[in-house]
């Protein structure tokens, strides 16, 4: 008889949490699979997002920057608002509402270097931390709440999103250094080849 094959840590949680995904877009193409989106929830909900729903809406720039502006007086669209629910005796117990701007995700994952979908990973982990309870305005909070980021994202495989990364101006300035040492290199090796 072979031996029954061990699901994974994060299929295990994402199975027996049954936590509800209400997902709302007017995007042509979702940026990420609903799966996806649900599967982050839901592990970064783990046991408290049992018997819960969270609204999920992803929004372009013009109406991130417009709910911005009115919940937090701030004039430009943001990666992710969350907006945590109040208790409420009724089921699918509402958790709270995140709303993600595509257009602000993509140009940070491109300026990050970093790929779109861990990039997406991140902010929706983020998100529901936030619909949590965590919160990062103190240095305190802050280290608590990217500590649980970076464990649960790892469960993904993804990267630590707070680790320093290659910017894009960084990667370009680093790619003409590489390129000029190589020109240079084989300039050299030219020359010394015409000595000979």
């Amino acid at each position: 008889m072979s031996p029954v094959p061990r699901r994974s840590k994060v299929r295990r949680q994402a199975a027996a949490n049954p936590l509800q995904i209400d997902l709302q877009s007017r995007l042509q193409r979702l940026p990420v699979s609903r799966a996806n989106i649900a599967k982050w929830a839901r592990v970064a909900c783990g046991s408290r997002g049992k018997g819960a729903v969270v609204a999920v809406k992803i929004v372009g720039a013009t109406e991130g920057k417009r709910l911005n502006l009115l919940w937090r007086g701030r004039d430009y669209p943001t990666n992710v608002l969350s907006f945590p629910a109040a208790s409420l005796p009724v089921e699918p117990r509402p958790l709270g509402d995140l709303v993600l701007c595509a257009p602000v995700i993509e140009r940070e994952a491109r300026a990050q270097c970093k790929p779109l979908a861990a990039h997406w990973a991140h902010l929706i982990v983020h998100g529901c931390l936030h619909l949590l309870g965590h919160d990062h305005e103190r240095d305190d909070e802050a280290l608590v709440m990217e500590r649980r980021e970076r464990r649960l994202l790892a469960e993904f495989g993804i990267a630590d999103p707070y680790r320093p990364s290659v910017t894009r101006d960084n990667a370009t300035r680093a790619g003409a250094t590489r390129a000029g040492a190589t020109r240079a290199g084989a300039t050299r090796a030219a020359k010394t080849l015409e000595t000979r």
